[in-house]
């Protein structure tokens, strides 16, 4: 095992012992990297809705047992590297989705050994808290839009929700790609909107019959990106272009009629991040779009949007209750040590 310095013996994290309850102080042993692994010290824990899901014990899909430490997202510096691992060296500055649930530990700690293959170097323009806001909703919008909707010039993309934290990042993302981007917002977000490329629509005056037939002559979308779930997912399926639109759904559950999608010989398929860290298969596709990811942000092609509130590890209830409240204004971030 190689490491960069000396390394303590115990570390700080912040555990949930029962769901719905407080996060507890823990003063836990510092885990050695196993083969695959590095060890990396958190700088930045970047808060997602699906944390606070955990949390109050409502995410059963997460698989995340409770007493645990939570936390899906990091941005770090690693310590130490463990056998079998050529990519990562001590020093290096790493971003990533890398626990929290799957029995993973999270990164609402000092430290976290942490699968070398759910890592990639940090985008070298962004601090470690823009980075920490990254991982988790990069890789939910990449999966959607590129390996499932292979989105590509010229396409007429429609992103529900695109000042969220999944959103935005899907938004931007498609711009990259060269598509014409539309989104579903509130009136009050529409300058974020704008900002990050898309044209807004205003969900609340807006029928889904109107924005299509003023948008796309009445044809629909190419892609339709659901990051809302529930009747905006049937919006969805009426929203797609007829013979060979595409939807995506990161909220897929619920009782659905597939009717309109498939009278409009449309397609359909959800996005489930989780699936790696739980199950341990295709750890490494992650990586790679994170690698991807980093290349778009040096470019100056993709940005995070990252609350202004500041935690730290001692308020991290305080974090999840402003995730929880809708008041956040980008994503919301723990700095958890000093950068």
């Amino acid at each position: 095992m190689t490491v960069l310095q000396t390394v303590p013996t115990t570390m700080q994290a912040m555990a949930v012992e029962a769901a719905g309850g407080d996060f507890v102080l823990k003063e836990l042993p510092v885990p050695a990297p196993q083969p695959g692994q590095v060890l990396v010290r958190i700088v930045a824990s970047g808060v997602n809705p699906l944390d606070t899901k955990i949390r109050a014990g409502q995410a059963a899909h997460a698989q995340q047992p409770l007493p645990a430490v939570l936390g899906l997202d990091l941005a770090g510096v690693v310590v130490a590297v463990g056998a079998g691992v050529s990519n990562f060296r001590p020093g290096d500055k790493v971003y990533g989705a890398a626990g929290g649930v799957g029995g993973l530990q999270g990164t609402l700690a000092q430290y976290a050994a942490v699968d070398a293959r759910l890592l990639a170097l940090k985008p070298k323009n962004l601090t470690m808290r823009e980075a920490a806001a990254l991982p988790l909703a990069a890789i939910t919008a990449w999966e959607g839009l590129v390996d499932r909707a292979c989105v590509g010039q010229g396409d007429k993309v429609l992103v529900h929700g695109g000042a969220g934290g999944v959103g935005h990042i899907a938004v931007q993302l498609a711009r990259a790609r060269g598509a014409d981007v539309f989104t579903t917002v509130a009136k009050e977000q529409f300058g974020i909107a704008q900002r990050f490329g898309a044209v807004p629509i205003d969900y609340q005056a807006s029928s889904v019959d109107d924005y299509v037939a003023r948008h796309t002559g009445g044809g629909g979308f190419d892609v339709v990106f659901d990051t809302v779930g529930g009747t905006t997912l049937d919006a969805s399926f009426s929203a797609a272009r007829r013979y060979g639109g595409h939807v995506l759904s990161i909220l897929g559950w619920g009782t659905h009629k597939l009717a309109p999608l498939s009278f409009r010989s449309a397609t359909y398929s959800g996005v489930f991040t989780l699936y790696p860290m739980i199950s341990g298969q295709g750890r490494e596709h992650h990586g790679d779009i994170l690698r991807e990811v980093a290349k778009l942000v040096e470019a100056g092609r993709l940005t995070p949007l990252v609350d202004s509130q500041r935690f730290d590890l001692g308020s991290a209830l305080a974090a999840h209750q402003r995730v929880e409240s809708g008041a956040a204004q980008g994503k919301v971030v723990v700095d958890v040590a000093a950068g």
